[in-house]
């Protein structure tokens, strides 16, 4: 039987566990079972995590469409997450779009801004920052920004964006966001933690980054 991890053939019964035949792979080192009773263990059950979170569904619902756990749930796309790398972005003098959106953590008394990134011509998120809007928090956003030696930026008219973009491409005013602003409905119709009139909410900042970096940069 080949391994259900690598697909290698070197493979050998070790046991049985619950009634089922347990195998070892000599190339990949792991244990596996030919069918398993639970689902979590399933080899698909990452890209039913990752399609259903991008469609709107809950944790809760991707809970019970798979008949997993929720704690698995959230382990899992912990998991995903740190797989995923932020993409280097190395194409220079592109046009970029900024922009905020709020969410919350715990309760709607704590407020969290979600501020990231998009480029115009391709609609690649390059960066986001989770936390509140001040000089000090964006800055290393932007400046990543500054680095790709942008032709324009565009945002709203949030006063902090003027002391961190240079003036000569700077560029505010009205519908110059509208792409990113797109985006953001897309955002709150797929992410069901941030619809507005929901009672899906983060209990903390370490699942709602992993549910961003799986929507932004899980393909």
């Amino acid at each position: 039987m080949n391994c259900t991890k690598c697909n290698a053939s070197k493979t050998i019964r070790k046991g049985i566990r619950n009634n089922k035949q347990r195998f070892y792979c000599k190339e990949c080192q792991k244990y596996f079972q030919a069918a398993y009773n639970y689902q979590a263990y399933s080899t698909d059950v990452h890209v039913f995590i990752v399609n259903l979170q991008k469609e709107g569904c809950s944790v809760r619902g991707v809970s019970r469409v798979l008949k997993i756990s929720k704690d698995t749930v959230l382990s899992r796309m912990q998991k995903i997450s740190k797989q995923i790398l932020k993409p280097s972005f190395r194409r220079l003098g592109y046009t970029y779009e900024i922009d905020e959106m709020w969410s919350f953590i715990g309760n709607k008394k704590n407020v969290l801004w979600i501020t990231y990134v998009l480029e115009k011509e391709t609609g690649s998120i390059i960066d986001f920052h989770l936390g509140r809007k001040t000089k000090e928090t964006l800055r290393p956003l932007i400046d990543k920004v500054l680095l790709l030696n942008p032709r324009r930026i565009y945002t709203d008219r949030l006063n902090i964006y003027p002391s961190l973009i240079p003036k000569e491409i700077h560029k505010r005013f009205q519908y110059c966001t509208n792409k990113i602003e797109r985006t953001n409905l897309n955002l709150r119709t797929h992410i069901k933690r941030l619809s507005r009139k929901t009672i899906c909410f983060s209990r903390n900042q370490k699942n709602l980054e992993a549910h961003l970096k799986i929507y932004f940069w899980d393909k």
